[in-house]
């Protein structure tokens, strides 16, 4: 793939020593271990570009993606849970498991499609795909300060180019969190279910508290610890799952990269980006174990 389809074996000798693979394999793995203890992940056979940044520089795309998705989730999937345990087996608790079941059972490439169809090809209100009009790159450059689109747009008072980038995100992230959001309501659900029948809580009621203060005050706030592992592993899956809506919407993110490395055989990238999401996969856990001293003192 590095040298082209008829390599000398002279080339071909070359190439196996300038790669390490004339040595002892134990050699070769003790090797690359110390490579990406220094943050070399190697090139990429495809691009010849250092792998790592080319991760950093889509990584961020996908970023952006799922962290507005992971917000989306929380502020409609808690308060629906919420809703669904207070009104339990009501009309309303039977809507909001049914809209569940319809998230967990549509595959994700389908909803996107079906996105596309109906806001952009019968009501035309928002872009098919990509993260911003090839138009509005050129005559709105934006200078990359985070490596997020709508962000850097916001810092450099693009108000077009903002709004163009905000137009562009909204389909892959509705799709991405209707697909997750399913988890975070049910969850919510049986967890405050399960402590709105605890003595307490219904002692508060008979005192009299106000209702909002007992659900969200009391109910709500011991279920936070569970809940929080809930999302932050909601939140590092969505980071490597977010591969098929990438590939939808053709969001230029790490899901299209690395789909592009494994079916090419670029090992370097498909094993860079492995490395890089598992990394983040365990920051996230150890911040969510840190933020259970926030939310329950008695784990101090």
């Amino acid at each position: 793939m590095i040298l082209g389809h008829k390599p000398t074996p002279e080339q071909i000798e070359n190439l196996k020593h300038e790669l390490g693979l004339d040595l002892p394999l134990w050699r070769q793995y003790i090797s690359y271990v110390f490579e990406i203890a220094k943050g070399e992940f190697g090139n990429s056979f495809l691009s010849n570009q250092p792998v790592l940044p080319e991760i950093a520089t889509r990584l961020m795309a996908t970023f952006e993606l799922v962290t507005l998705a992971m917000t989306a989730i929380i502020l409609v999937g808690i308060p629906l849970g919420v809703l669904s345990a207070i009104k339990m087996n009501s009309p309303i608790d039977h809507l909001v498991r049914g809209v569940s079941v319809t998230g967990i059972a549509l595959p994700t490439f389908i909803l996107g499609m079906l996105m596309q169809m109906v806001f952009y090809g019968w009501l035309g209100w928002l872009p098919l795909q990509g993260r911003m009009t090839a138009t509005i790159l050129l005559d709105h450059q934006v200078p990359t300060v985070t490596g997020l689109a709508t962000v850097d747009s916001l810092l450099s008072g693009n108000a077009i180019a903002f709004r163009d980038a905000l137009a562009h995100i909204v389909l892959p992230v509705v799709t991405l969190a209707f697909a997750t959001l399913p988890l975070i309501v049910r969850t919510t659900r049986n967890l405050m279910a399960e402590v709105l029948s605890e003595d307490y809580i219904r002692t508060s009621f008979a005192y009299g508290l106000p209702r909002r203060s007992v659900y969200f005050s009391y109910a709500l706030k011991a279920t936070m610890i569970p809940l929080l592992t809930v999302l932050g592993l909601t939140f590092g899956y969505l980071l490597g799952g977010a591969v098929v809506v990438e590939y939808v919407f053709d969001w230029p993110g790490i899901g299209g990269y690395v789909v592009r490395a494994i079916t090419q055989s670029d090992y370097p990238a498909a094993v860079g980006v492995t490395l890089c999401l598992a990394a983040i996969y365990l920051s996230i856990n150890l911040v969510v174990d840190l933020l259970y001293f926030m939310v329950d003192p008695r784990v101090q």
